[in-house]
């Protein structure tokens, strides 16, 4: 199953806000999402897990934060999802993020508390999406960006 792995990519040059390029803060260290709580993952990923192929626009949808006792349940992942993971996803399926989305934000309350990570097929009801936990990493994100 899945490990934790992140990168922060250095910018040769500073960049410029504008209406479509802004900053998202992110959560208080070791805070997680509230269970049950709408957030929107973005990305430009597969829309499909048959025949699909990336997107030529970027897409979004809004997941619903699933508790990690359901989550890491018999009928899911079993044990595999840490405390640096959030899981988020509908109980009917449907609706996720898939592949080529990973690395995109899952943002909550304007935060970005998750990153794309993995999970077993897109959309299936039984196994939601799994997020490497931005609050967990955070000293680690300012000691690499200072």
């Amino acid at each position: 199953m899945g490990a934790i792995t992140s990168a922060l990519l250095p910018l040769n040059r500073p960049a410029f806000y504008n209406a479509f390029v802004s900053v998202v803060p992110l959560p208080i260290q070791g805070v997680s999402p509230i269970e049950g709580r709408l957030c929107q993952v973005s990305g430009w990923g597969f829309t499909s897990t048959i025949g699909g192929k990336p997107s030529d626009t970027l897409r979004s949808v809004k997941l619903p934060i699933v508790p990690m006792r359901k989550c890491n349940s018999s009928a899911s992942y079993a044990g595999h999802i840490t405390s640096n993971m959030i899981c988020a996803g509908f109980i009917t399926g449907g609706k996720d993020a898939c592949q080529g989305d990973s690395g995109g934000p899952l943002v909550c309350d304007g935060k970005v508390y998750g990153v794309v990570s993995w999970g077993h097929s897109c959309a299936n009801p039984k196994y939601p999406g799994v997020y490497t936990a931005v609050a967990n990493f955070q000293r680690w994100i300012y000691r690499t960006i200072v």
